[in-house]
C-alpha cells in the first residue's frame, strides 16, 4: 500500500516549508514514524555552506535526518524506511542544479531530451518513495507570475516549473498553495476541491 503524497508550492515567504514541517511532524509523532529531511541546497560559497550547516543542525535538534540530495534524487531510496515521514525541499532548487549538471561537456539545459529524461526518472522516484514512505512531502516555489523573460535559458526554467508541478499535482493526493502563511487545498485525498 503506497504512503500519502502532498504537493506544497508557495512564493516567497509564503509559510510553505514550516507547513509542511509541521504537517510532517505531527505525522510521525502519532505514528512513531521517522523524520527524513531531503535537502537540495548547495554550498556554492561560504554563506551558503554556513546556512546549509545551521539548518541541518536545527533539523538534528529537532529529530530529523537530513539527506543533502542537490541532483540525482534516486539515490535517496535506500535510505527510505517503512513508516517514514519525508520532506523534499525544494524542487525548484533541484531543477536549477540539474538544468546546469554536465552531460558530454554541455549543461543538461542546451542537450535535447536530457531534461525528459530527468523528468522521468523524477516521476519514478516520486513514486518509489511514496511506496516506501508513509508519507512524502514536496515543496516548490511558484512559477514566475511575471512576463516571459528574453532570456531562453529562464525560459525553459519557468516551463519545466510549471511541467512538473502539473506531473506531481496529478500524483498527490494533496495539492496545497501556501498564501500569506494559509494553505489552499487545490486536491484533498485525491478530489479537486476548486474547479
Amino acid at each position: 500500500m503506497s504512503g500519502k503524497l502532498t504537493f506544497i508550492s508557495g512564493g516567497v515567504r509564503s509559510g510553505k516549508s514550516a507547513f509542511a514541517e509541521r504537517l510532517l511532524v505531527e505525522g510521525a509523532a502519532a505514528a512513531e514514524g521517522r523524520l527524513v529531511y531531503i535537502a537540495s541546497g548547495r554550498a556554492v560559497d561560504g554563506e551558503m555552506k554556513q546556512r546549509i550547516e545551521k539548518h541541518k543542525l536545527d533539523r538534528a535538534n529537532a529529530a530529523w535526518l537530513t539527506i543533502e540530495q542537490p541532483v540525482d534524487l534516486e539515490e535517496v531510496l535506500p535510505f527510505i524506511q517503512q513508516n517514514d515521514f519525508v520532506l523534499w525541499d525544494c524542487l525548484t532548487t533541484w531543477l536549477a542544479n540539474e538544468l546546469y549538471t554536465e552531460q558530454d561537456g554541455t549543461y543538461c539545459i542546451h542537450v535535447k531530451g536530457c531534461m525528459e529524461e530527468k523528468a522521468a526518472r523524477l516521476m519514478e522516484t516520486v513514486a518509489t518513495i511514496q511506496k516506501k514512505a508513509a508519507h512524502f512531502a514536496i515543496v516548490s516555489n511558484e512559477v514566475l507570475d511575471e512576463p516571459a523573460s528574453h532570456y531562453e535559458e529562464t525560459r525553459q526554467y519557468c516551463e519545466w516549473i510549471g511541467k512538473l508541478h502539473q506531473m506531481l499535482v496529478k500524483l498527490a493526493d494533496d495539492a496545497i498553495e501556501m498564501d500569506y502563511g494559509l494553505p489552499l487545498y487545490w486536491k484533498k485525498e485525491g478530489r479537486v476541491t476548486v474547479q
